[in-house]
């Protein structure tokens, strides 16, 4: 890196930063207009419509005790989820073929296309979770003919440089 990647912007001074600089989403200000899967409810946060975001989308989706989505995917956006509370359960593949879980602090990433589901592995709390995405296209493919396989295979992440504890 340089130090002309540092520079502040041609102009900066007169760059009005009060108004587009740093914004502040209320937890009551989310706005609930936005794609939605059965069996979950997201809520924008972060939106070129709402606050200039750019390159990103972000939000919050909460999965009640014991449900979950129906199979869907994102088209080219890819995703990140964070657990915030309660556990994620993951399956994804062409035919939800494959399962994973997720708790508080854990991080998961969908890429672009990945028919996915998300399951709320508790009978008794709320998953709880903070999204965000590449871009501002809020695109969801409900996926409602998925021939969906009964006995997926459970996945861990382990690489030379991380193990996971779940399954």
């Amino acid at each position: 890196m340089t130090e002309s990647d540092n520079a502040v912007p041609s102009g900066a001074s007169t760059h009005d930063w009060r108004t587009n600089g740093v914004h502040v989403v209320r937890a009551n200000d989310l706005d609930t207009n936005t794609a939605q899967t059965l069996g979950m409810n997201r809520a924008a946060a972060i939106t070129a419509a709402q606050h200039g975001a750019q390159f990103l989308w972000a939000g919050t989706v909460d999965i009640h005790a014991g449900a979950a989505t129906g199979a869907h995917h994102h088209g080219p956006v890819e995703s990140v989820i964070y657990v915030v509370s309660g556990n994620a359960r993951m399956r994804w593949g062409d035919r939800l073929e494959f399962i994973a879980e997720a708790g508080p602090g854990d991080f998961i990433h969908v890429p672009p296309y990945v028919p996915h589901q998300e399951i709320n592995a508790s009978d008794d709390e709320t998953l709880s979770c903070v999204l965000v995405r590449s871009g501002q296209d809020p695109v969801v493919v409900n996926l409602d003919d998925i021939d969906v396989e009964h006995s997926p295979q459970p996945i861990e992440w382990i690489d030379d440089l991380h193990t996971s504890r779940r399954a």
